[in-house]
């Protein structure tokens, strides 16, 4: 593929209308609503974990997370977003070939030169179904367009990756407070109620205390992101907090079967 096709490329928005509103007028007032009603405090975060589920479930708890970057609003030029895959079995990190990824908000621009500086590396391939039908990007580009306005995009899906292989990526391109990386995960599946909401406190407590040796798949569905971030905010001295700990039976649904969603600052 020459570059000039690569160029013309747009992922387009693959779960509008399914994890959120499709029509941009409410999909604006959703977001802005949820933003509205999280608490925003202190100096913008270095980094984020934020869940990824459909934004009835998880996006009180996002908005936890984003709210906090309202006074980084034209200062961040670049977020590095890495979330697992749903769909893809593949070994390592992918990154699209797309020159942008839509949502019913906008056009984000990819970030070409990051993205083919990665692709450089032994563990980050191009592969472009990893992207097609994931959510664990998608869901929070309109958080970031809303909180952000202008910025370009490092989309990663990561695949089965070590920590040490994922935060090979993540120093590479943060170069400081205009880059921000952002993690996409929730936390424990499908436990009752109080089983859930006492590991997802297990999982926050290892998260502060940044050890990624103590986080599996059944804590967290975004386990190799995770924990390739708590390993650079380990040897870069950064202190981790739990901006927001709830699951579905506190948003949405029952208790029987939740997803747990954990919303971390990085400072």
């Amino acid at each position: 593929m020459t570059e000039a096709a690569v160029q013309t490329r747009v992922r387009p928005a693959a779960v509008a209308g399914l994890f959120y509103p499709a029509d941009p007028d409410r999909l604006e007032a959703t977001v802005r609503g949820f933003l509205d009603a999280a608490a925003s405090a202190g100096d913008p975060p270095a980094a984020l974990i934020a869940p990824h589920a459909g934004y009835v479930y998880s996006g009180p708890v996002a908005a936890s997370a984003y709210a906090l970057l309202g006074p980084a609003h034209g200062d961040v030029r670049r977020v590095l977003l890495l979330g697992p895959s749903h769909h893809v079995a593949f070994r390592g990190l992918a990154v699209p070939t797309a020159a942008a990824f839509a949502t019913p908000l906008g056009e984000i621009p990819v970030d070409r030169e990051a993205v083919e500086a990665l692709a450089r590396l032994p563990q980050v391939r191009r592969l472009d179904a990893a992207h097609a039908a994931e959510h664990s990007l998608e869901v929070h580009l309109p958080f970031l367009q809303t909180v952000l306005g202008r910025f370009r995009l490092v989309p990663l899906v990561v695949g089965e990756a070590g920590p040490d292989e994922v935060a090979e990526i993540i120093e590479t391109l943060w170069d400081g407070p205009h880059t921000l990386p952002v993690v996409s995960s929730d936390l424990s599946h499908y436990h009752d109620y109080e089983t859930a909401r006492a590991m997802d406190a297990a999982t926050s407590r290892a998260i502060e205390a940044l050890r990624p040796e103590a986080i599996g798949y059944e804590q967290a569905c975004g386990r190799d992101p995770i924990n390739g971030l708590l390993t650079v905010a380990r040897r870069r001295g950064l202190r981790a907090e739990t901006v927001d700990l709830r699951n579905s039976g506190d948003t949405a649904g029952g208790r029987d079967h939740v997803v747990g969603y954990g919303s971390y600052a990085f400072r």
